[in-house]
């Protein structure tokens, strides 16, 4: 993956003045395509219901929005707002291309209602550049079928890892090409995703003091390293998983022959169209002796620093945490980011939807802002140590994790 340059400096952004009346405005808006079933919706409902703003809707390739904002906004081009992957928005915001929307975040009566960890990586030096707006969460689906086959009860997922690999050893007992666990081996944002929680869940952490200090040098690290090795050794993952980039993220769980695997709450609906006859359940990702703990994701809606089209924007955001905003980004693909609506908006969609809200809502996102440097890119240290350390020597796990704990502070002290 690409490393992403921001134009950094040192820019003294002054806080929006929200008008109270206000004019007319018909202002530009990104989004990425994965949301591209979501966004237009919203769009589309929010210009029909207003006479005065409307929003000119683009939609960029997933691979390329980050890119192309950077260099829009380093160029005067850039779009009056866009929603923008959440770990991204502290590199913007230290570049100091966002508008500072503290003031308009703070008046918003549910502001406190916001998914929490979106605010977090919206925020950057105690001020807000960020606010929620499209959610997904980490959780762990099992295949019912396969449960049921093994003698496991199809109704109860497993709770802590000694459950997962039990029931997972229980699995490739059947035989037949089965096995038990499955996870996208050599893809940074597909482990970030999946692979932190269970280390969460369990007391640690990767990075502290606001993502200024590495902690990859843990005992949470190594035993959450050592419960993914064990099962590759022992033969309970498909060897696929080790060179998978994430093109099968969820894709090998869907063939009906994997037991238990990490995924996304996406993967519900992508389930469920794609594979109605697989019969799954989905729980939280647990921790080595219980708990659990979910990766936060989706977007946070942005402002460019630049942008004049405030009441536009102002109204746009409104609309979308409206119970109808809500409820349309629920039908199309994202989690709601307003706790005191999630649950209505989700009436009447699959009731495995609500287990994956209720991870979001608790759910953490790690902060940097060198994100791409650290965890996204092919060659950075975090996928690195994990495709090593898991799949690798045994005398290669101590030095992958403490090269990638020096490796990852290194970058940190010195990003611009």
């Amino acid at each position: 993956m690409k490393t992403w340059f921001f134009g950094l400096g040192a820019l003294v952004i002054s806080a929006l003045a929200w008008p109270g009346a206000a004019e007319a405005e018909i202002f530009s808006l990104w989004v990425r395509s994965d949301g591209s079933t979501f966004m237009p919706k919203v769009v589309e409902a929010f210009n029909a219901d207003q006479r005065e703003h409307k929003a000119e809707l683009q939609i960029v390739p997933v691979n390329e929005l980050v890119q192309k904002y950077a260099v829009a906004a380093a160029g005067g081009t850039a779009p009056d707002a866009l929603s923008l992957d959440i770990v991204y928005t502290p590199a913007f915001a230290a570049a100091g291309q966002l508008k500072d929307i503290t003031d308009l975040a703070e008046a918003l009566p549910y502001f406190g209602q916001l998914s929490k960890a979106h605010v977090a990586t919206g925020t950057y030096e105690n001020r807000i550049y960020g606010l929620p707006f499209s959610g997904d969460a980490s959780v762990l689906v099992w295949n019912k079928t396969l449960f049921r086959k093994a003698g496991l009860d199809p109704d109860r997922g497993p709770s802590n890892w000694a459950e997962i690999r039990a029931d997972a050893e229980k699995i490739v007992a059947l035989g037949q090409g089965n096995k038990g666990f499955y996870f996208s081996g050599n893809c940074g944002g597909c482990n970030i995703f999946t692979f932190t929680p269970l280390i969460w869940a369990s007391g640690g952490d990767i990075f502290a003091e606001g993502g200024k200090r590495a902690t990859l040098d843990t005992p949470q690290m190594r035993d959450a390293i050592a419960f993914y090795r064990r099962m590759v050794k022992d033969g309970l993952v498909p060897a696929g998983a080790q060179t998978d980039t994430g093109a099968n993220f969820f894709a090998a769980f869907a063939t009906g022959k994997v037991g238990i695997a990490p995924a996304g709450s996406f993967a519900i609906g992508a389930l469920n169209a794609q594979h109605p006859d697989l019969e799954y359940g989905v729980t939280y990702l647990p921790g080595k002796d219980g708990g659990w703990s979910s990766f936060a994701g989706g977007d946070n809606f942005v402002v460019s620093r630049d942008t004049k089209k405030i009441a536009g924007i102002k109204a746009f955001l409104e609309f979308a945490y409206s119970l109808a905003g809500q409820t349309l980004l629920a039908r199309n693909g994202s989690l709601p980011v307003r706790g005191d609506l999630a649950k209505q908006a989700l009436d009447g969609l699959d009731g495995r939807y609500l287990i994956a809200a209720n991870a979001m809502a608790k759910g953490r996102t790690p902060y940097t802002p060198v994100f791409n440097d650290l965890i996204n890119s092919a060659n950075g240290p975090w996928i690195t140590m994990l495709n090593t350390a898991v799949f690798g020597e045994e005398a290669a796990v101590e030095p992958a994790i403490r090269t990638a704990q020096e490796t990852m502070q290194s970058i940190i002290d010195t990003a611009p």
